[in-house]
C-alpha cells in the first residue's frame, strides 16, 4: 500500500470526487492549516492552496512560524473555508505531509508562472487522506480517499 498520493492520483478516484473537493478549495482564497508546534500541540494558520502540475501546494512568506512547524514535523491537515456555513458543496479536508520544494528549476518555474511575493517557501502536499462531507436533506454522505485504496462512500 502506498503511504501518500499526489493530487493527480485523487483525480483518478472517479465519481467527480476530485472536482468536488477542489471546488471547495477554490471557492475561497483562505483556508485553515493545522500544524504541530514544537511541544506537539496543534497550531492553526490561515493559508492558501494552489494546484500546480498535479500537486497541491502551500506557500508562505518567510520568516513564518508555520514554516518552522512544517520543516520540523511535516504532518499537517488542511480544512477548506466552509464559506457561508450552508454546507453547499460540502466540507473538504485533507491530511498530508508538507514537503518543502527545494529544486531550483521547479522554484524558478513556479515563480515565473505564479509570481509569489518574495521571499517565500513552497511546500508540496503528499496527501494521506482526502475527505468530502456533504449534507443532502437529512442524509449525510462522507466520501474519503486514502493512498492505495478505492474511493469509499459512507451514507448516514
Amino acid at each position: 500500500m502506498t503511504s501518500s498520493m499526489r493530487w493527480a492520483d485523487v483525480e483518478t478516484a472517479g465519481a467527480g470526487f476530485a472536482a468536488a473537493v477542489l471546488a471547495r478549495f477554490t471557492a475561497s482564497k483562505h483556508h485553515v492549516l493545522a500544524s504541530l508546534a514544537r511541544d506537539g500541540s496543534p497550531r492553526v494558520w490561515g493559508t492558501e492552496v494552489d494546484l500546480w502540475r498535479g500537486d497541491l501546494l502551500l506557500g508562505s512568506m518567510v520568516p513564518a512560524r508555520k514554516v518552522d512547524d512544517l520543516r520540523r514535523d511535516p504532518r499537517c491537515a488542511l480544512h477548506a473555508n466552509p464559506g457561508d456555513g450552508s454546507m453547499t458543496g460540502g466540507d473538504a479536508k485533507l491530511a498530508a505531509r508538507a514537503v518543502e520544494v527545494t529544486d531550483a528549476a521547479v522554484l524558478a518555474d513556479f515563480t515565473a508562472e505564479r509570481q509569489p511575493p518574495p521571499p517565500f517557501v513552497l511546500f508540496r502536499l503528499e496527501l494521506t487522506s482526502v475527505v468530502l462531507t456533504e449534507v443532502d436533506g437529512d442524509v449525510l454522505r462522507i466520501r474519503s480517499l486514502r493512498p492505495g485504496q478505492a474511493l469509499r462512500t459512507v451514507t448516514r
